[in-house]
């Protein structure tokens, strides 16, 4: 997923590659809409420039297998396979399988990734309580601080494996998974993203202008035990009702779950031992059969006790994600357009409420292609606040306002094409409505939000 915010200088290409060849992708007897048989894939390379993180280059590719497509729209397998670099050091490194086939009556899904990220989005915790200034982010203004002062670097390595079965028919299910997460956590390195920069671009060193991450640390909010990341060691439990219609874009149906992640001390995750829960429903209306419908997602996350290390609080709790960026409230996966980590505390909650509209099909080289636009507002906010000691009087309290969280808005459309139901190229932008939650967000990736 790229996104385009600030001082990037953005230039995507988006390519659809199409596999035929001894698998075979055949038509069945309705010419305008043929099915699929065995592999085919589609690719997307994405190409921007950052003044602070340099070249991006890499792309990601999506394989389906349809064996002798009487499945299809649904596939038997999914690889999904994502490599793309700065070249200043961030990078994504991302395997995804996907298959209700591998193993009889048992969707199995699995997460291979390693992400580098010099500069992570910090803001703070609870919301419109920390302070967030545009303007100490902009060089060419007076209150200029550093254009990282919101930033810190992590370096996060991902491992999960999930199952979904039967309960009663295919319509409920239990969910059960578990994994290892590594996140690697500390300061911008600015004299990295220095190398190279004219005398007008270089970044101010962190013993003349902290950041926010740095000062978190010095004011004891981030603690020293937390401040430079840790393992996670976890598993999670649930149920899951599902009676979509098809997966990639539904048009009626209903998708809910609730899942309880837990980290629990006996797996080694020491003073950070704790539990979540997450509760998410989606619902899917058809105004008009096979062109227009209405979709919205509700979802709360909180945790049920324990320590919660800061580093873990903006983890999205899902079944499982389609998506590389599991991180939130804000940005691709949540709240479009609002700032990414803009809303993080112990507790949040946010939906998405979107018209879509497929305007147009066609068969092209022998594939099931359609177009549509989206039309959406996103919200979130925290409901349940990390709690943050320090002394009356400290500094930190010309950073952070008590009882200034309130609900975050955001509106915006989108574009897509579609390959085969499955392979969707996304774009959308998104606008907040108050400009403590940012300017803006486009971000293009793959598939439909939810």
């Amino acid at each position: 997923m790229s996104t385009i915010r600030n001082r990037t200088l953005p230039f995507f290409v988006s390519v659809t590659f199409l596999l035929a060849g001894a698998s075979g992708l055949m038509a069945n007897n309705d010419e305008e809409n043929p099915g699929k048989t065995g592999w085919t894939f589609g690719a997307l390379p994405a190409l921007s420039y950052n003044t602070d993180l340099g070249f991006q280059y890499g792309g990601l590719v999506d394989f389906y297998y349809y064996g002798d497509g009487s499945s299809y729209p649904k596939y038997l397998h999914k690889i999904y396979a994502e490599i793309s670099r700065y070249t200043k050091g961030s990078g994504i490194n991302r395997l995804f399988y996907d298959s209700e086939f591998l193993i009889p009556s048992i969707r199995v899904t699995a997460d291979l990734s390693y992400f580098t990220e010099k500069a992570l989005d910090f803001y703070g915790f609870n919301g419109y309580n920390a302070v967030y200034n545009s303007l100490w982010e902009d060089d060419s203004d007076d209150d200029y601080r550093s254009r990282m002062f919101y930033r810190h670097e992590r370096n996060m390595f991902r491992f999960t494996l999930d199952f979904q079965g039967r309960l009663s028919g295919r319509e409920l299910r239990w969910i059960a998974g578990a994994g290892l997460m590594r996140n690697t956590i500390g300061p911008v390195d600015i004299d990295a993203l220095n190398e190279g920069q004219d005398e007008e671009d270089r970044l101010p060193g962190l013993d003349e202008v902290p950041g926010l991450y740095d000062r978190y640390v010095d004011w004891g909010v981030i603690s020293r035990e937390e401040k430079d990341g840790g393992s996670t060691h976890h598993f999670k439990l649930g149920v899951v009702y599902d009676t979509r219609d098809n997966e990639s874009n539904p048009m009626s149906g209903i998708w809910s779950e609730a899942v309880v992640f837990a980290a629990p001390g006996f797996m080694g995750n020491g003073d950070f031992a704790y539990s979540r829960l997450s509760l998410t429903h989606r619902q899917y209306f058809t105004i008009i059969e096979n062109d227009l419908s209405f979709a919205y997602r509700l979802n709360y996350q909180g945790t049920l006790g324990g320590n919660v290390p800061f580093y873990m609080l903006p983890y999205m709790i899902n079944s499982f994600s389609l998506s590389s960026n599991t991180d939130g409230l804000g940005g691709s996966r949540t709240v479009r357009g609002m700032l990414r980590n803009r809303v993080v505390g112990d507790g949040i909650a946010f939906g998405n409420f979107e018209l879509r509209w497929k305007f147009y099909r066609t068969v092209l080289f022998n594939q099931n292609i359609y177009l549509a636009f989206n039309g959406f507002m996103d919200a979130g906010q925290v409901v349940g606040e990390r709690e943050i000691d320090v002394p009356a009087g400290s500094e930190f309290f010309q950073y952070y306002n008590s009882g200034e969280e309130s609900l975050h808005l955001t509106l915006g459309g989108g574009f897509r094409i579609a390959m085969n139901e499955n392979f969707i190229v996304a774009v959308d932008y998104g606008k907040p409505l108050d400009n403590r939650d940012g300017g803006g967000g486009l971000y293009i990736g793959l598939n439909y939000l939810f």
